[in-house]
């Protein structure tokens, strides 16, 4: 092949292309001269290298194969501190990470305590679960900045178990669970919570062993963001109660947000003046505290921890004042010291909960994969998706023994660590260390801290979530199929729960993935003149389209669900029903033998001859139907019957306008056994008709599973398939010179395919090629 690449200015004369049109000063011209290839002459041509494609026995044999090297990387995998504890700089990172270590452990104790209250669960049992699974996570964990602990959506999933299984006040218990008996409904609400992180560790741990990660793919961002905008709405409205001081008994299923709402409005009228009070004022300080950090981050050394000093305040006018007692103000309480004993999860509830547990395990996972995605490409470091599954769940199983509940980040938590300069998980940590000594030494000086700071602390953190809602006009704008999941998923979280609002969104994905795939836009190309490239008809003004030839473009793989609506679309694009046209061919057939044989049809050297005085008229001919769909046969009539010339007797056929059809097969990625016969069938009932098909730019792998699976016959032969579009285009117009000068005359656009003698050298291909001039 010769290659010639020119960045030349000139300007262009004669019929190619535009005649006069001018190149833009600098422009890169590229010329290739090379023969005209199918796939055929091509794989005749180009030796392929034979590859060796492993079967699936022996993948399995290779994945449990184990020596000194896998096993070494192996255990690196598992245990990532020893990769980055090697590059850990003491002096450039320590301090950073104490820095931040501080910073981010005294936001963890706050919200620890904080969304507890939305798994209904004591607030102090949210401090184990700011430290056990940080803990767990400083080992296995690939993420060097996510600070790892309570996620507000889990916990308002968690607790709509726990609400579910061990109601409020005396509402009667549907479920009897024997490790119940003897417990207090504070206890049996941490065993629930406890039993379903230990179940969705063990779910996360069996997909990270598995290398099953990829199924959070699954969950888009449009899907990721509909789901947590409902888990703020539900979020929000759980905490009406701690902020107006009401109490209001838990709720789960479906519509009970609503039926939330519907108490806490008539309930309204006893609310308690000093939570709202304390509530609003603790919303308004810290929005504009934190909407201040945002704007002057680059000039703070760290962000102001406004939730921690407005806590401190509020804790200390708290117990000066008595609010407990004067105000009747709902407060944390004794928080007791130290750590519980270690307790086994309840098979029972592991039975109940099972389907409610996979929700969970899926989506503390994916967010907070998610947000380590976002900081891996920020800082330049990879993480490992089936080795974060292990982490989590690793540390959900070891958080759960000692009573904490299902873990993930917390994006402002995480925000924290990162912006205060933490490097590593040294800074996760030294958080966990922070939160252990409140619990150990310093938790009783919360006991006095109103549960409406912590649930106007809640409100304020929802502000990101919340303001997803503003996707919707650029969703409206962009996409509006992403827009139907995003609404889908949001509107069906909210009314019918996370849980069954996340299978609902999932299921409206999956719905428009497949409809986008069985519905694709089809569309018809046409070349641009003077070049080999080719665009959608109705898009560009400058093209070139030959009598008889039409080029169809297929979008999207073709499967079972699509292949019909392949069809439809390929019929309306050459304008005729192949099928149709094929049987009424047969017919005037038929008819034609007929009155040969009576005699009312003569064939002479001018044609044929109607013998009959009166007319004669078309008729149904008896016969089998099923022989109308096959070929056309001539053999026993006097010649070949043209079907564009006038037929005898007044016999009357669809004319076909189109000689050949080119189908381009560049962006079909895949074909099931339903579409390649589906496609079969068309390409023969096309062929019958005489019109030509080609098909270009075909994927390797496609060809050879035409060929494995018999596809191709005495009619429906490999030598359609072509390289390239424009290659087909040039044997089409080669071996149809007709088409382009019906059309255009002598204005044409001249194309120049040099031929070269595979026999010879280059030098004299080069000085010698023959060359033929395909004008189009």
């Amino acid at each position: 092949m010769t290659f010639l690449h020119q960045a030349t200015y000139r300007e262009r004369s004669g019929p190619p292309g535009s005649r006069g049109q001018m190149m833009r000063p600098g422009a890169k011209q590229y010329v290739v001269a090379r023969p005209l290839y199918s796939e055929d002459s091509f794989a005749e041509e180009h030796e392929k290298i034979y590859r060796h494609r492993k079967t699936i026995w022996e993948h399995v044999i290779q994945y449990f194969t184990c020596d000194a090297k896998r096993a070494k990387n192996v255990f690196l995998s598992l245990l990532p501190i020893i990769g980055w504890m090697k590059i850990y700089r003491i002096k450039e990172w320590l301090l950073s990470d104490i820095v931040s270590g501080v910073s981010t452990g005294l936001v963890a104790v706050l919200q620890g305590l904080a969304y507890c209250l939305l798994a209904n669960l004591p607030a102090w049992y949210g401090l184990f679960s700011a430290f056990f699974p940080v803990v767990i996570y400083f080992f296995l964990g690939t993420s060097r900045h996510i600070s790892v602990g309570p996620f507000p959506v889990l916990c308002m999933m968690i607790g709509s178990v726990v609400t579910r299984m061990v109601p409020d006040g005396d509402q009667p218990v549907s479920i009897n669970i024997t490790a119940f008996e003897n417990l207090t409904m504070d206890d049996r609400r941490v065993l629930v919570a406890s039993s379903v992180t230990f179940l969705v560790g063990i779910m996360q741990l069996a997909m990270g062993v598995f290398q099953v990660g990829f199924v959070v793919m699954y969950l888009s961002e449009t899907l990721v963001s509909g789901f947590t905008t409902a888990a703020a709405v539900h979020i929000l409205v759980s905490q009406l109660k701690f902020v107006l001081g009401l109490e209001v008994r838990g709720i789960t299923g479906m519509l009970s947000i609503i039926y939330t709402l519907e108490i806490i409005f008539n309930k309204i009228t006893s609310s308690n003046v000093c939570d709202i009070v304390i509530s609003l004022v603790i919303i308004v300080v810290v929005f504009i505290v934190k909407e201040l950090n945002d704007r002057f981050k680059s000039k703070l050394p760290v962000p102001i921890p406004i939730e921690v000093i407005m806590t401190i305040i509020v804790c200390g006018i708290s117990y000066a004042f008595d609010f407990r007692t004067r105000f009747g103000v709902d407060v944390v309480g004794h928080i007791p010291k130290g750590y519980e004993n270690p307790v086994p999860p309840d098979l029972e509830i592991f039975q109940e909960t099972a389907v409610e547990a996979f929700p969970m395990a899926i989506v503390g996972f994916a967010v907070a994969f998610s947000v380590a995605k976002v900081y891996s490409v920020k800082h330049d470091y990879t993480i490992d998706g089936n080795q974060e599954l292990i982490a989590f769940g690793v540390s959900n199983i070891f958080g759960a023994t000692f009573k904490s509940f299902a873990a993930s980040t917390a994006l402002s938590r995480s925000a924290v660590q990162e912006s205060t300069g933490g490097k590593t998980q040294v800074a996760g940590l030294l958080s966990a260390f922070i939160v252990m000594i409140v619990t150990l030494a310093i938790g009783f000086l919360l006991d006095p801290l109103p549960k409406s700071v912590l649930g106007a602390i809640v409100i304020v953190n929802l502000k990101g979530m919340l303001m997803q809602f503003r996707q919707i006009p650029y969703l409206w704008r962009r996409d509006k199929p992403d827009l139907v999941v995003w609404l889908g998923t949001c509107i069906a979280s909210i009314l019918l729960g996370l849980d069954l609002g996340l299978a609902a969104g999932l299921g409206v994905e999956l719905i428009t993935v497949v409809l986008r795939a069985q519905f694709p836009r089809c569309s018809l190309l046409a070349n641009i003149k003077g070049t080999d490239i080719y665009k959608d008809r109705k898009d560009y003004i400058n093209i070139y389209e030959p009598d008889g030839v039409k080029i169809f473009r297929i979008p999207s793989p073709l499967f079972f669900a699509n292949i019909e609506f392949f069809r439809k679309k390929l019929v309306e694009a050459v304008g005729f029903n192949p099928l149709r046209v094929l049987r009424k061919r047969n017919k005037a057939l038929r008819m034609i033998r007929k009155l040969l044989k009576k005699g009312d049809l003569q064939w002479t050297s001018k044609g044929f001859l109607n013998t009959s005085c009166g007319s004669i008229n078309e008729t149904e001919e008896e016969g089998n139907m099923e022989d109308l769909d096959l070929p056309t046969d001539f053999k026993d009539l006097p010649i070949r019957i043209d079907w564009d010339a006038e037929l005898p007797a007044n016999i009357a056929v669809p004319r076909v306008e189109v000689h050949s059809l080119v189908l381009d097969f560049a962006a079909v990625s895949f074909l099931d056994i339903s579409a390649l016969k589906g496609l079969k069938t068309m390409l023969r009932e096309l062929i019958r008709v005489e019109v030509e098909v080609y098909i270009v730019a075909c994927d390797t792998y496609i060809l050879e599973k035409l060929h494995s699976c018999c596809f191709f016959d005495e009619e429906v032969q490999p030598s359609m398939f072509y390289l390239t579009l424009h290659d087909a285009m040039l044997h089409i117009l080669e071996k149809h010179p007709e088409s382009t000068e019906k059309k255009f005359g002598n204005d044409m656009i001249t194309t120049t395919v040099t031929v070269h003698n595979p026999g010879s050298s280059l030098r004299s291909r080069e000085r010698n090629a023959a060359a033929t001039e395909t004008r189009f």
